[in-house]
């Protein structure tokens, strides 16, 4: 989860009209640490409470979408948090950059886990407006629209790019989390798509590559004698005894 989430928010920022929002909001620069605590349990809430939870943190997200409109003072372009585009760009993101980390420090999904886990992601997506008309249908054909957008000339970096890197590298995180954070950090700018590289200052050699992946495997091959606890995370526990008690 926080591995995907932080590479996920660097792409996200890279799309300037999703940081006219963000922007609009001020939500990277207020108490950035709590507000994206916050953005984490609506995500929790939606992939794994109840369906009424999930619609409740679904209403509460799309409330505030509702008001986050306006003329990008970057690009001159017009932004709408509820615009199909950017929806999807930041559902998108999220989707890649789980199964990113999910391949490497679990196990590695098979092409019908892939096509299962899109296809539930979908129903996710839909809670937050995005109409499943405007989502590519398969996991494959939503690679190749991340990269699409990736190779657009649409990215650029902002303001708000900016900041989201320095709450990424630098972020007011729990004392309990810094050791880990800087590890996340690193492999959350490590990962990124090679066209963010120059956007987020990225100097990547063969060492951090190799450093990345030693430590990946690692958390690959300890994980499963870890406890429950560290291999997953709360939501997901109380899903599992929600459903095993209700079958």
């Amino acid at each position: 989860m926080l591995f995907g989430g932080a590479r996920a928010l660097l792409m996200h920022a890279a799309h300037p009209l999703v940081s006219a929002g963000a922007r609009q909001t001020a939500m990277y620069q207020r108490d950035p640490w709590a507000r994206l605590i916050r953005t984490l349990s609506l995500q929790n809430a939606v992939t794994f409470g109840t369906r009424d939870e999930a619609q409740q943190a679904a209403d509460r997200i799309n409330k505030l979408h509702k008001i986050i409109k306006g003329d990008d003072e970057v690009t001159g372009d017009y932004y709408d948090a509820l615009a199909p585009d950017l929806l999807l760009w930041v559902h998108a993101c999220l989707e890649v950059s789980s199964v990113w980390f999910f391949n490497r420090t679990v196990r590695r999904l098979q092409p019908d886990e892939l096509e299962q886990y899109h296809q539930e992601s979908m129903i996710a997506a839909e809670l937050v407006l995005l109409d499943r008309a405007d989502m590519p249908p398969t996991y494959g054909d939503l690679e190749d629209y991340v990269e699409g957008v990736l190779n657009s000339g649409d990215l650029a970096r902002t303001d708000v790019s900016d900041n989201v890197a320095d709450l990424i590298r630098t972020g007011p995180v729990p004392a309990a989390l810094k050791p880990l954070w800087q590890f996340i950090s690193f492999a959350a700018f490590g990962t990124l798509p090679a066209q963010l590289h120059g956007m987020y200052d990225v100097e990547w050699t063969q060492a951090k590559q190799r450093l990345l992946d030693f430590n990946l495997r690692f958390l690959n091959e300890v994980r499963p004698w870890l406890p429950e606890r560290f291999r997953w995370i709360g939501p997901a526990r109380w899903a599992g005894d929600r459903l095993s008690r209700s079958s």
